[in-house]
């Protein structure tokens, strides 16, 4: 791949974990009252026909890992388990209370900070206790993220019996240098356990999560840590790309000098090569940094044109509704969007006080719900089309323009209703979906709001 190329695209831009993105929200116009609304339109739409999905952050880590981006609190104090599953637990009741009925849980998600922060005994009685108030939907599926450092047999068997089949383990790199260098050092020994013990419970989709793009990290180190996961024989993985944001973060991501961050075209080649050596090993590409065994749901779920993205990630199966329980959660009805108060203390405030915690959010408006699903069609199927009048709207003989110059650069074929991203496109499918951004492109950010595409 031809640096130039590289540095041409290597710019600002969105993940597309929703649209519109999180900055570009309208939250004047929304209010909770609203949220409720197209949340018992999307229950009402959804629960019967398949269930609806349901994250759960739990944000306690008892150490900062520098490259990390979410929102967590760090501390060794475990007596914080008990309170924060009281007020997650009350959030759900207030949200069940407004339902006609139990609503069926198709999905559900535990993500963090650290979900294996809290003891198995503790996590059983979360997940215990939403399901005093909810039914499994046939076909449920249930997942967690598990640090190898912390996550322990009795973990993963006591989750296991309450239903969980995914467990995602954060690996990131095996080099020593790079691992100190963003504050996680784990050894190969602790991952392979918790791999093997997995295995042995009966988890039948089981994901390492690798990052390229990390401080200190050379092609050897890429190289050696892929071989290393290969033979754990994980059955996803998924291979991001570091989004350095300081400016948003704050100190934790300044735990390293960024002269010694890959840049560019060297960033790039980490994940060429790194790809290229999955594919070797039977992994097919799924999406935008993800691969799967072709013996994985997720693998049948993107050859079937089933493949979802929401904020939880690339999904197997799409629900319309996906409700965000705790801390700085974002909760989607597909008709809005609702996030949570993001200091723990404002969240236990409103919790005390009965109020459900959002505090910011956005009402989709019918082009944003166009948008919307070309961009979700580009993420999940690497195309998009326009055959019928929903699927048009007023600005997209300017976005094929726009497109003009990626399709010129080998990156995706224009048709008279459609749009295919090329194999050499794929790692610029965000440059891609940004074409389509209308909100950003009438309103280009004046500050820094976005990691790098490349």
């Amino acid at each position: 791949m031809e640096t130039s190329i590289v540095q041409k695209y290597n710019v600002p831009g969105p993940r597309y974990t929703s649209y519109p993105t999180v900055p570009y929200w309208d939250n004047n116009g929304f209010s909770t009252l609203n949220w409720q609304q197209t949340f018992l339109k999307a229950f009402a739409e959804s629960n019967l026909p398949g269930g609806i999905s349901l994250y759960i952050h739990l944000p306690f880590c008892e150490s900062m890992c520098t490259f990390c981006g979410c929102n967590k609190r760090v501390t060794r104090r475990h007596e914080v388990e008990t309170a924060y599953i009281t007020a997650v637990l009350t959030e759900w009741a207030m949200y069940c209370d407004l339902l006609p009925q139990h609503p069926l849980i198709k999905e559900l998600h535990l993500g963090g900070g650290t979900p294996t922060f809290f003891s198995p005994e503790n996590l059983e009685v979360l997940i215990n206790g939403i399901f005093d108030r909810a039914v499994k939907a046939p076909g449920y599926e249930f997942s967690f993220e598990g640090h190898p450092n912390n996550t322990t047999r009795a973990h993963l068997q006591k989750l296991y019996d309450i239903g969980f089949r995914r467990v995602s383990f954060g690996v990131q790199d095996y080099n020593e240098k790079v691992q100190k260098s963003i504050n996680r050092v784990q050894s190969f020994h602790n991952v392979a356990k918790v791999t093997f013990w997995a295995k042995e419970i009966g988890y039948t989709s089981i994901s390492h999560d690798l990052v390229f793009g990390l401080p200190f990290q050379t092609l050897e180190s890429i190289i050696d840590t892929i071989e290393k996961t290969k033979s754990l024989n994980p059955d996803r993985l998924a291979f991001y790309s570091y989004a350095h944001v300081p400016w948003i973060k704050g100190s934790g991501q300044r735990g390293f000098n960024e002269n010694d961050l890959p840049q560019d075209n060297k960033k790039r080649m980490l994940y060429e090569v790194g790809k290229k050596i999955l594919a070797e090993k039977g992994f097919k590409e799924i999406g935008m940094d993800h691969f799967a065994l072709e013996t994985d749901s997720m693998y049948d779920a993107y050859k079937d044109g089933k493949l979802h993205r929401n904020f939880m990630g690339y999904s197997a199966s799409k629900t319309q509704l996906m409700i965000g329980l705790g801390v700085s959660s974002i909760s989607d009805s597909w008709y809005s969007f609702a996030q949570n108060e993001k200091t723990l203390e404002e969240y236990y405030n409103r919790i005390e006080n009965n109020e459900l915690p959002v505090f910011r959010g956005h009402l989709l408006n019918e082009e944003d719900l166009i948008i919307r699903k070309h961009i979700l069609n580009l993420m999940c199927r690497f195309k998009t089309s326009w055959t019928v009048n929903e699927e048009y709207f007023n600005e997209l003989p300017d976005v094929l323009i726009d497109l003009k110059e990626m399709e010129k650069d080998g990156l995706l074929e224009l048709k008279k209703n459609s749009i295919t991203v090329t194999e050499e496109g794929k790692p610029f499918v965000r440059n891609i979906c940004m074409a389509f951004d209308l909100r950003l492109k009438r309103k280009a950010p004046d500050t820094k709001l976005f990691s790098m595409t490349i």
